[in-house]
């Protein structure tokens, strides 16, 4: 059975930063392609970042480049978002997924709320 426990979130004012865990079990997570993805109110979900499985290619939306960089530690399984500079419109649902994403394997998220 898959999981995936996504944490870090919280509030924070515009400019600041947030970590963004993700833990995986239940897949060869050394094996896949891991990525975020986010979901706004009233908005669908989209692709934040992902990253290859050896970690060593990895791609970033425009809407984040230079300021969000994911990361990852194959021998924790987990994932990581590392977000910056932190804006109003980043206010959203963060998940994370295999890349494409497996639809059975959606978590909880974690709520990222930027307000001043």
């Amino acid at each position: 059975q898959v999981q995936l426990v996504e944490s870090g979130g919280g509030l924070v004012q515009p400019g600041g930063s947030l970590r963004l865990s993700c833990v995986a079990s239940g897949i060869s997570f050394s094996l896949v392609t891991m990525g975020w993805y986010r979901q706004a109110p009233g908005k669908e979900r989209e692709l934040v970042a992902r990253i290859s499985s050896g970690g060593s290619i990895t791609y970033s939306a425009a809407s984040v480049k230079g300021r969000f960089t994911i990361s990852r530690n194959n021998a924790k399984s987990t994932v990581y978002l590392q977000m910056n500079s932190l804006k109003p419109e980043d206010t959203a649902v963060y998940y994370c997924n295999t890349f494409p994403a497996t639809q059975g394997n959606w978590g909880q998220g974690t709520q990222v709320t930027v307000s001043s």
